[in-house]
């Protein structure tokens, strides 16, 4: 996900949807706070973060599964359309459901900052906000820009965001709060920064 353009939307959740449907297979769509989202393919370090996180949590939790790429529906009345780097749930939880899931049964999504110009606003301002105002337990965001890791715990349903985040320096020990109740060893994630 290096790069993302954006354009404000006077357009419908539905006409969104139909855009994404068609878009190739080289670019996600997202629709998140009225903005179009384009994000292209990810680096490969942040492939391999992503796969590095499950690879822990499955160990953890055999009982749920990381589901990559899954896109979302968030915001106030579901009007957004988020694609996080992963999203954690109970096994097979998303069988049988379309592209855009409900939120409900998330138990954490993971954004992997990209080297973009708005990493920024999206995954540390737009993103939270939206994941927690849909209720999902914790967000983990891995920003490759400050070599930290941030876990947002505790949602704020009515007015979005978390009310809890702790930051850590790549190389901590990063707890992850119930529902996940796991440690991570980040010493590694020093290998994957520019």
């Amino acid at each position: 996900m290096t790069a993302m353009a954006e354009r404000r939307s006077q357009m419908s959740v539905e006409e969104f949807e139909t855009i994404a449907a068609a878009a190739p297979e080289t670019v996600t769509l997202e629709f998140v706070n009225g903005r179009i989202g384009v994000k292209k393919v990810a680096d490969g370090d942040h492939s391999t973060i992503v796969s590095w996180l499950a690879r822990r949590c499955m160990r953890a939790r055999p009982d749920l599964d990381l589901y990559y790429g899954r896109g979302l529906r968030v915001e106030a009345c579901r009007e957004g359309r988020a694609k996080p780097d992963a999203v954690l749930a109970p096994e097979a939880h998303f069988a049988g459901h379309g592209e855009w899931a409900a939120p409900d049964g998330a138990l954490m999504v993971v954004q992997v900052t990209s080297y973009d110009s708005d990493t920024d606003r999206r995954d540390r301002h737009e993103k939270p906000t939206a994941y927690g105002q849909a209720g999902i337990p914790l967000y983990v965001l891995i920003d490759r820009d400050s070599c930290t890791v941030m876990v947002h715990s505790n949602p704020d349903r009515r007015v979005g965001g978390y009310r809890d985040i702790r930051t850590s320096k790549f190389g901590e020990t990063v707890a992850l709060p119930d529902p996940m109740g796991i440690e991570l060893d980040t010493e590694i994630l020093k290998n994957y920064v520019r």
